[in-house]
């Protein structure tokens, strides 16, 4: 229902941010990660994501799309509520439980306060198909701008390819010859696949 804020920065803390927009006040929970990322300027853009249960309405602030993404997958598991996930995204970057979901990484989300052992298993079974697909939303790779080689990675994300198995694959290719057009990355890339 409500999917972003834009507005005046009135208070923030560690745990939450109050978000004033046309004179309304929003209280919003935010993981340390996201504090972190926070400005201290007025006006600021925040994604949000709004839970809805029987007795409340709470509502979780995120500044960037992709953390939101990870918490609304982890929300979704079973023996993982609203409160663990913002624990477990303040404990780890989001591409850190990105990473250890990806990889089986069940040591890394025990080491969340809260997770045992089973609760990490069923995260990493549940989530690890799923979150291959939120891996870069929101992110621009921080190695180059080069929209050839991004185009080239959906591509081959499409073709059936991760897109972590691509990007290693496309970035020696693209490190060999830069002025490459979109469909040469593609064709040795597929070459080294």
């Amino acid at each position: 229902m409500i999917t972003h804020l834009k507005g005046k920065l009135v208070e923030k803390n560690p745990t939450y941010a109050i978000v004033e927009c046309n004179g309304v006040g929003y209280f919003l929970n935010i993981s340390l990660h996201t504090f972190s990322l926070l400005p201290d300027e007025e006006n600021i853009f925040i994604y949000t994501d709004l839970l809805v249960k029987e007795d409340s309405h709470t509502l979780f602030g995120f500044a960037e799309r992709a953390e939101r993404e990870v918490f609304r997958l982890l929300i979704s598991v079973s023996g993982v509520g609203a409160s663990t996930a913002r624990t477990m995204l303040s404990s780890l970057s989001p591409s850190d439980v990105r990473d250890a979901i990806a990889n089986g990484d069940v040591p890394t989300i025990q080491s969340v306060k809260g997770i045992g052992a089973k609760t990490a298993q069923r995260v990493i079974l549940d989530l690890k198909d799923k979150i291959l697909k939120v891996y870069d939303i929101g992110e621009v790779s921080q190695q180059s701008n080069n929209t050839n080689k991004e185009e080239a990675l959906s591509a081959l994300e499409v073709l059936g390819y991760t897109r972590k198995q691509s990007e290693k694959v496309v970035d020696k290719v693209v490190s060999q010859d830069t002025s490459l057009s979109v469909e040469n990355i593609i064709k040795l890339a597929l070459k080294n696949l």
